[in-house]
């Protein structure tokens, strides 16, 4: 990832009251005059890590990074097993990014994001075309449940060996059913070893199906276990509801989304989110630009996924919107 802006601080930060006993930790960083940019993280429930604002210009963008709910500095943490989920979901997250907005006092802003907050980004954009500028989203995702059932079931014809393991973590009786659900079951176990076994073969799981890149590594935060918790926790929980979107709605709505220009930047090595569900978006977005990039996976993966990222933010740095209210 040579290339990278440097890294910055954000010049402000807070906490944000959404309501239902939930505050959110917000930042910004760059130039407070600059083109608004808000980044929607993945997982769900990785957090936005500093990395993020390193895919921005820091002199032609205001960058503003959030944790979503139950994760990173957001609070309560889904990583106590007394944080009820309750209301956590999407359509309170695409609430809780509209409220920022207008405390942040933006009237639009380009939205990035990457994996499951492709996902976000998708909704939020929906449902609020009027303040959105441009789309920057890699590594695509509707979180359907195709999707989930690919991931959770079908992956195991690529990784038998680790995909049996990951099946027999959970309860022999459940085995054939929903995956998501029988780990969802044992995340909520009053026993904290056997929450914290599932949570450990959650993210084994999620560790392998994305590893089809040359050189993969494990990634480092799977060796916290209140990480592998609340990120096992929240994964597990809006998946098993299939993102609490109406099953195909996203790519169904694209049309909602004419005028607003977006890149959609994807590994053709993604085999854990196959490069279709880019392509058929593309197809009814005739505003997006559908970047495949050889040899790279899921994430930002490699140097050339994140070279991509980085040439549509410097693309769009300089374009004025005439969008929002």
């Amino acid at each position: 990832m040579a290339g990278l802006h440097p890294p910055i601080e954000p010049y402000e930060h807070g906490m944000l009251d959404v309501g239902d006993g939930n505050l959110v930790y917000w930042e910004t960083c760059g130039n407070p005059e600059g083109k608004p940019a808000v980044v929607l993280h993945g997982g769900p429930g990785s957090g936005a890590a500093p990395f993020w604002r390193r895919l921005f210009d820091p002199a032609a963008y205001r960058i503003v990074l959030f944790d979503q709910r139950g994760c990173g500095r957001s609070t309560p943490d889904a990583a106590d097993p007394r944080t009820s989920l309750a209301a956590n979901t999407t359509p309170h997250l695409i609430a809780d990014v509209e409220l920022l907005r207008r405390h942040l006092g933006i009237d639009n802003w380009l939205v990035l994001g990457g994996s499951w907050g492709v996902t976000l980004a998708l909704a939020y954009a929906e449902q609020y075309p009027e303040h959105v500028s441009e789309l920057v989203l890699f590594s695509v995702t509707n979180t359907t449940r195709r999707e989930v059932e690919w991931v959770t079931r079908d992956m195991g014809r690529i990784f038998p060996e680790e995909w049996a393991r990951f099946r027999d973590a959970v309860p022999e009786v459940q085995r054939d059913g929903s995956l998501v659900d029988a780990y969802a079951r044992l995340l909520a176990d009053p026993d904290p070893a056997v929450r914290e076994r599932a949570a450990r073969e959650w993210c084994r799981w999620e560790d392998v199906h994305v590893s089809t890149r040359p050189g993969h590594r494990p990634d480092p935060r799977f060796e916290d276990p209140r990480f592998r918790l609340r990120f096992a926790r929240l994964v597990t929980h809006y998946w098993r509801h299939a993102g609490f979107l109406e099953d195909g709605a996203l790519l169904r709505d694209a049309g909602k989304l004419a005028g607003i220009p977006g890149v959609l930047i994807h590994g053709r090595l993604d085999i854990s989110g196959p490069p279709d569900v880019a392509w058929r978006l593309a197809q009814a977005w005739p505003d997006a630009e559908l970047v495949l990039i050889g040899r790279e996976g899921h994430g930002l993966s490699g140097d050339a996924t994140t070279d991509a990222v980085l040439a549509a933010t410097e693309r769009f740095k300089g374009v004025k919107s005439v969008k929002g209210v």
